[in-house]
């Protein structure tokens, strides 16, 4: 989606940060600003500034500041796509779409718009059954046996919702609404054209999107029966495949404690909440997906999947390792915890304490061990066979990972393993192939690269127009080529490191409008030189693309004939030289006619 820069403008000048914040942080006024404590870092003395002058916040302790979008997507872990989708609902703005035709915009405000209509019935639906909670002894009972606190409770909604097959009737005075299936809330039996509650004599469990906005239920039973947990089916405003328990109400502590720990259950959830790790989410009844992983490294750098330490736990550890790989750059952390295989992270801390399941935490096995063990498992290492099963094993899991540090790490250490040269590995595994996040694109240097010579330039002009086109529309970065790449990246500052950050960005997050571009530029030491390019240029995506490639194309010639130059004043007596001016002059032909 490509909105113009025009509307990102006008949106943030409507807002009112003042309110925005408010929502997630207490402030008080002093002097012509608020203040209040910071949402980005554990502090005890208020440090975080929000300017309803400029628009700004600023927290003097860590350093974090921006606007009412940069605030959304710091604080709510929304995309820039989403933040900006998420003001412009507040404020009644239709977001100007370029690239779609009047029929995409009409479906997609009509999708807006029942998605809005859905979340509303499923608060209403959330209120009701917390009220339930309050009148029912036995829910009250079982909730206090699990050593749950009011305020627990309350902080995530809890309720409950009765035994009868139509209580939500009393809710919903038109129990024929179809809002009310298409939410999930009601179940319609075609055969004998029935409806009635989907939840009965269950604890609820309201799911909340980054929002906090209700998108779904999961009701567990009071007693052994059977399914224990009941799910919210899929509906246009909930999918359990990208959805996260617990996730909203982690927020905050992700970032005091500095790591996400993944569970199995909503239980699990709300009891480590209570005993001391509020930083716990749960998935929903299905396997560890990569839109899960990556959600969650919207928050933290650091994930800890916790299972059960049985046959079923080293499966959903197994899937959640596929769902990782993709996103395990060097600098993010995720590792596994296996628990005693009869205990989950609720038994295993209510027996043995907050500092024991702390211990397991800080032990848990990294992703390059698990990884490595799975890939050995069933594998006798004694024996070619196995050694060569072991390494048909770890090709599609170490092909998955980012190109970088850990990747290279490993690939020596399963040479090593398999008895083989790190070289040997290498060459016969061949190039890897794309891995399995369609989202994310491989870098540069997961092809051969070629000879860099830093420091090059462009004749006066074309390096600013080609920085200005992609930093304008960075879309179109994704166009060129991994030499077209590797060809502005090599340029001196400040363009050739300009080019490769924006290389890096398209690389993590995709393409992304140039108001994303500049708050992550924030502090870069070439900020100031890439916002003043921008600042010159009227995006014409068609035209620019055109001149873009054309810069690229002349910058080759132009190469081509410096080295030929080159080659053909050593060519009189250097063999060699003279093979080299020939090719090349064949290819500057080619290039000439292109």
């Amino acid at each position: 989606m490509a909105i113009p820069q025009t509307f990102i403008q006008e949106l943030v000048s409507r807002a009112d940060i003042v309110d925005i914040v408010g929502r997630s942080v207490q402030l008080k006024k002093g002097g012509a600003n608020f203040m209040g404590l910071c949402p980005f870092h554990s502090e005890k003395s208020p440090s975080f500034s929000v300017s309803p002058s400029k628009q700004f916040y600023h927290c003097f302790g860590c350093g974090k500041n921006g606007n009412a979008i940069s605030f959304l997507i710091e604080n709510n872990g929304m995309t820039f796509i989403e933040a900006v989708q998420d003001l412009a609902q507040q404020f009644g703005m239709q977001i100007p779409e370029d690239d779609a035709t009047p029929q995409d915009r009409e479906r997609a405000a009509q999708q807006r718009a029942k998605q809005a209509t859905l979340t509303d019935v499923l608060e209403k639906a959330g209120e009701a059954y917390r009220r339930h909670l309050k009148n029912s002894p036995k829910a009250v009972a079982y909730l206090k046996g699990r050593g749950l606190s009011g305020e627990v409770a309350r902080e995530f909604g809890l309720g409950y919702a009765p035994e009868g097959w139509r209580s939500l009737a009393s809710v919903f005075p038109d129990y024929d609404d179809p809002l009310l299936a298409e939410s999930g809330l009601v179940i319609f039996n075609d055969e004998d054209d029935k409806r009635y509650d989907r939840f009965r004599d269950r604890v609820m469990f309201p799911i909340r999107n980054v929002k906090g906005e209700c998108i779904g239920f999961g009701g567990r039973v009071l007693g052994d029966e059977k399914p224990k947990y009941l799910n919210s089916p899929e509906t246009p405003v909930f999918s359990k495949g990208r959805e996260l328990y617990g996730l909203y109400e982690a927020r905050q502590a992700l970032r005091e404690h500095g790591f996400v720990l993944v569970t199995e259950g909503y239980m699990d959830v709300v009891a480590l909440a209570q005993l001391g790790f509020p930083n716990a989410v749960a998935t929903l009844g299905t396997a560890c997906t990569p839109d899960h992983v990556q959600k969650l490294f919207r928050f933290t750098d650091s994930v800890v999947f916790s299972f059960d330490g049985d046959a079923a736990g080293r499966r959903a550890a197994r899937k959640a390792l596929d769902g990782a790989l993709p996103y395990a750059t060097d600098v993010r952390s995720v590792k596994f915890l296996f628990l005693p295989a009869e205990h989950d992270p609720d038994s295993f801390i209510r027996e043995f304490g907050r500092d024991a399941f702390s211990r397991y935490v800080s032990e848990a096995t990294p992703l390059s061990r698990f990884l490595i063990d799975s890939a050995r498992e069933g594998c006798d290492l004694g024996s070619a066979e196995g050694r060569a099963h072991m390494v048909a094993n770890a090709k599609p899991l170490w092909s998955a990972l980012p190109d970088g540090a850990l990747k290279r790490q490993l690939l020596a250490e399963i040479a090593a393993l398999a008895q083989l040269d790190a070289a040997e590995l290498s060459s016969l595994w061949g190039q890897r192939p794309a891995h399995s996040a369609p989202a994310l694109r491989p870098r540069r240097n997961d092809r051969a690269p070629r000879p860099v010579r830093p420091g090059r330039t462009l004749p006066p002009g074309r390096a600013d127009r080609a920085l200005q086109i992609v930093l304008a529309e960075p879309s179109a970065w994704e166009t060129l080529s991994h030499d077209d790449h590797q060809l502005l990246c090599e340029l001196a500052a400040p363009h050739g490191p300009l080019f490769s950050w924006l290389d890096s960005q398209v690389h993590d997050h995709g393409a992304q409008p140039w108001p994303a571009l500049q708050e992550a530029l924030q502090g870069h030491e070439f900020e100031a030189f890439a916002v003043a390019q921008v600042g010159k240029v009227f995006p014409d995506i068609e035209n620019d693309l055109q001149e873009l490639r054309q810069i690229l194309t002349l910058e080759r010639r132009r190469r081509m004939d410096e080295e030929l130059k080159q080659l053909a004043a050593r060519a009189p007596s250097d063999p060699q030289a003279y093979e080299q001016y020939k090719q090349l002059s064949e290819a500057r032909k080619t290039n000439s006619r292109a």
